[in-house]
C-alpha cells in the first residue's frame, strides 16, 4: 500500500488539524486538488494595467450565461477570480470587500492589494487549524494597481505569492508553459490579452467559446476596474 493510502486508511485526513506521519495536512492537500479540478483564469500584468480573464465553463445550454461569474470587483482598483469551489471564493471575496470599504471610511484613502491578499491568507491560514471546519477548497488571483500594477495568487494553505504572469485551475500547467515562453513585461493590456486569450483558446481547443470567457483589467491611467465585454473579447479572439 501507497503511503498516502497508507495515511488515508490509517485516518490522518480524518481533520484538517492532524499531521501525518510525514509531517502532512491531507486535507489542505485535497483542497489543492479541488483548485486544480476548478476552472482556468489567467492573470497578465502589463505595462499600463493587469487584466484577469477566465473561462466559466457553462456546460448546459439553459444555463443563463450572465448568471456566472467568474472575475469579481473587491474595490475600484482590484480586482479577483477564483478557481475550485466559487462558494468558498465568494465568501473570501465578500469579506474582502467589506475591508475595503471599512479602509475607505476609516483612512479615506484606498486599500493597497498586498493588504488584501494578506487578510484573505490569514483567513484560509486559520481554517487548516480549525478542528470541525475544513479548509477552503479554492485559489484566489487578486489583481490591482496602487502605484504599480499587481497580481498576486493564493493558495488553500494561505501562502501567497507575487507574480507577473500566471494561471490557476484545471489546464494550470499548460497556461503557465505558455506565458513563460510568450510573456514581455513590455506588453501593452491588448497585447496581453491577446495573450491570455490565445492560452485559453490553446488549452481549450474546440470547445473554446466567447460566451464562456469573462474577464476585466484595471489601467494604470484611471486605477478603475472595468469588465471586459464580449466585443473586447471577440477583436482580440480573431
Amino acid at each position: 500500500m501507497q503511503p498516502s493510502m497508507q495515511h488515508q486508511a490509517m485516518g490522518y485526513d480524518r481533520v484538517s488539524t492532524m499531521f501525518s506521519p510525514d509531517g502532512r495536512l491531507l486535507q489542505v492537500e485535497y483542497a489543492k486538488k479541488t483548485v486544480r479540478q476548478g476552472t482556468s483564469t489567467i492573470g497578465v500584468v502589463c505595462k499600463d494595467g493587469v487584466l484577469l480573464l477566465a473561462d466559466k465553463r457553462i456546460i448546459d445550454k439553459l444555463i443563463v450565461g450572465k448568471s456566472v461569474e467568474k472575475v469579481f470587483q473587491i474595490d475600484d482598483h482590484i480586482a479577483a477570480s477564483a478557481s475550485g469551489i466559487l462558494s468558498d471564493g465568494r465568501i473570501l471575496i465578500e469579506k474582502a470587500q467589506v475591508l475595503a470599504q471599512q479602509h475607505r471610511v476609516t483612512y479615506d484613502e484606498p486599500i493597497d492589494v498586498h493588504s488584501v491578499v494578506k487578510d484573505m491568507c490569514n483567513l484560509k491560514q486559520a481554517y487548516t487549524q480549525y478542528g470541525g471546519a475544513r479548509p477552503f477548497g479554492v485559489s484566489l488571483l487578486v489583481a490591482g494597481v496602487d502605484g504599480e500594477a499587481k497580481l498576486f495568487v493564493t493558495d488553500p494553505t494561505g501562502i501567497y505569492f507575487e507574480y507577473k504572469a500566471t494561471a490557476i485551475g484545471e489546464a494550470e500547467d499548460e497556461i503557465k508553459s505558455i506565458l513563460e515562453k510568450q510573456y514581455k513585461e513590455t506588453m501593452s493590456l491588448d497585447e496581453g490579452l491577446r495573450l491570455a486569450v490565445g492560452a485559453l483558446k490553446t488549452v481549450l481547443g474546440k470547445e473554446f467559446n466567447l460566451d464562456r470567457i469573462d474577464g476585466c483589467y484595471v489601467p494604470l491611467s484611471t486605477k478603475k476596474f472595468k469588465r471586459l465585454t464580449k466585443d473586447d473579447i471577440k477583436k482580440i479572439a480573431k
